[in-house]
């Protein structure tokens, strides 16, 4: 049975992955071209993952093919083209807002794929992640476009399946490689999309390169390595919980980097996020077995 600390710093671990991720907002809009969303989440997942591959030196075998290519499918190619429409067609608000769902699509995928129980306590966490991120993120007069919702949801939901089936499929190799197999399959599915939907990327600044090696080296291989990793040690629902940590992440770096505001709305929102992180870790918390009482000695007749 694993240990509280163990659990913990398990957890720690894997927080760090959606932490990073938070970045990526700002990484994009500051340092990469406009209008090549389907190209730079090529340029993302490929070279990481083929680069790992060159690491790693092995590649899947018999039925790791085809769940290669259907978990990078859903955690990186879907998903990804999802998010970056719903960004393009809803404010960044309503695109955080939507996609803050994920968490509950995982609970219940768990208990339909995995047998886990559902945690009354673990849903009321996912409702106030969802809430938090909403004071966190959303503007008063945020608009709501259809496809941009749709979009939304499909990639909250392509990355649930990809979360839940990452534990369903244990896969026979360390998480290096399975991260590797992951992204290689996920940039190759991305290919022809970005060759035939979007124009030609012009030639890269050193911004540019920039931002597409931090995306790719560490907002990638080394996040999704953490992520992974995670997802063989801790309930899935716990993992995607730690997902409101993005929009708390992206909100600090635009308090930080780019000047703006925190409103008492905001830090309100703080609050309910990582209230719904604490609660959501403390459901899934292991619980120790309990020691049998000992049985009593019998009495030592005296002679």
């Amino acid at each position: 049975m694993k240990t509280n600390s163990r659990y913990f710093a398990d957890v720690l671990t894997t927080a760090l992955a959606p932490a990073i991720w938070g970045s990526t907002y700002f990484v994009t809009t500051s340092l990469l071209p406009h209008g090549y969303p389907v190209t730079v989440a090529m340029l993302r997942a490929l070279p990481a993952g083929l680069l790992l591959l060159l690491i790693v030196r092995k590649l899947p075998t018999g039925i790791w093919w085809c769940r290669a290519f259907i978990l990078g499918g859903l955690n990186f190619s879907f998903f990804w083209a999802m998010l970056f429409v719903s960004a393009y067609r809803l404010p960044g608000g309503v695109a955080a807002t939507v996609g803050a769902v994920q968490p509950l699509i995982v609970i219940a995928l768990s208990r339909l794929f995995l047998g886990k129980p559902i945690r009354f306590l673990a849903v009321v966490a996912g409702l106030i992640g969802m809430s938090g991120v909403a004071l966190l993120v959303l503007a008063p007069n945020a608009a709501l476009d259809p496809v941009g919702v749709t979009a939304g949801l499909a990639g909250a939901l392509s990355m649930a399946f990809g979360t839940v089936l990452t534990r369903h499929w244990q896969p026979p190799v360390s998480s290096l490689t399975f991260t590797s197999w992951q992204l290689t399959a996920g940039g190759i599915l991305l290919v022809p999309f970005a060759l035939f939907l979007e124009p030609t990327l012009p030639v890269p600044t050193t911004a540019n390169i920039l931002g597409i090696a931090w995306l790719g080296l560490i907002g990638a291989a080394f996040t999704y390595l953490l992520w992974f990793r995670g997802l063989s040690r801790i309930e899935p629902s716990a993992a995607a919980s730690l997902g409101f940590l993005s929009p708390v992440v992206a909100t600090l770096l635009g308090w930080l980097a780019l000047g703006q505001s925190l409103t008492p709305t905001q830090i309100a929102g703080f609050a309910m996020v990582l209230a719904s992180v604490w609660l959501s870790q403390r459901t899934m918390m292991p619980v120790r077995p309990t020691r049998p009482a000992a049985s009593p000695q019998p009495a030592i007749r005296q002679a």
